[in-house]
């Protein structure tokens, strides 16, 4: 394989960071070229010196889009970290039941939702206690910045590996119906969920505030700056005792002071009691390409 010229890399790497806010370091320019194997198929691209050439010419921008698709992460699957989930149900969800016992309305954010399976384990749990939330109106979102990723997760069909990835043959043959194009997910579901397109260093539009917000195994992606500004974010669209569930190993401790660690939840993270400060260093504007400054 020939080695790709540093400078081309480091180009396409800040083209990734000036769009979505996410950093490729030094040890992860290797994952560019593989990343990209599909683009230059459908481009007949060499590599990546030739790549950034064509992202200066006319049409470059839509070019720049399916690069920017290629090298997000979009890892996933069915009710990742178990033992997150099971906090989950004995203790975030009757917690919040109590609550919000008045409005008798939940509101769950899915940031950073990949193709769905965060927030659709989070329906299939709130389905199996459907007494409990019996006459409630439950608002359940999903966002990812990727427009592809999105309509896959409206679609809501799965592969075979996919569903055998984290759920149990109870849980599959209950939840889904096998057709031609793989595993969908029961309508009654879906009628659960919404998703849409949303960049997480933007203010969230409309929706909220919300009662539950999951933002796993995003802000890694990011450097503390950023990743302080998204913090920022997520605040902005909590209610005041609402809980922030990261990534295993993830933390808001030394990272900002939007959050502090939930009483006796150890993993799960509450809005600061006062507003944070807004310190923030801000990132070029979302779809601004690198190339074109």
């Amino acid at each position: 394989m020939t080695e790709e010229n540093p400078a081309s890399l480091q180009i396409v790497a800040d083209l990734l960071r000036a769009r979505t806010g996410q950093q490729l370091g030094a040890g992860r320019m290797w994952r560019i070229s593989g990343a990209l194997a599909g683009v230059f198929r459908r481009h007949d691209i060499s590599n990546v010196e030739q790549l950034v050439c064509l992202l200066t010419q006319p049409g470059g921008d839509q070019l720049a889009g399916e690069v920017v698709e290629a090298l997000l992460n979009n890892e996933t699957y069915f009710f990742r970290d178990k033992g997150l989930f099971d906090l989950l149900e004995r203790d975030i969800l009757p917690r919040l039941h109590e609550k919000r016992r008045g409005q008798r309305t939940l509101r769950i954010w899915s940031a950073g939702c990949s193709s769905g399976q965060e927030l659709y384990s989070v329906a299939m749990l709130l389905a199996s206690q459907r007494e409990r939330w019996d006459g409630w109106k439950l608002e359940l979102l999903g966002t990812d910045i990727s427009p592809r990723i999105v309509e896959t997760a409206r679609a809501g069909t799965f592969s075979q590996f996919e569903v055998q990835r984290g759920l149990t043959v109870t849980q599959m043959l209950g939840c889904f119906e096998q057709n031609e194009r793989g595993w969908q997910i029961d309508e009654s579901l879906r009628r659960m969920v919404s998703f849409r397109q949303h960049n997480l260093l933007e203010p969230l539009a409309t929706g909220g505030p919300f009662d539950l917000v999951l933002c796993r195994n995003v802000l890694l992606y990011f450097d503390p700056a950023v990743r302080q500004q998204v913090f920022e974010r997520l605040f902005e669209a909590m209610a005041h005792d609402a809980y922030l569930l990261l990534g295993v190993g993830e933390t808001t401790v030394g990272q900002t002071q939007a959050f502090t660690p939930a009483s006796g939840l150890p993993g799960i993270f509450q809005p600061a009691l006062t507003a944070p400060d807004s310190s923030i260093v801000e990132m070029p504007a979302p779809g601004r390409s690198m190339l074109n400054r």
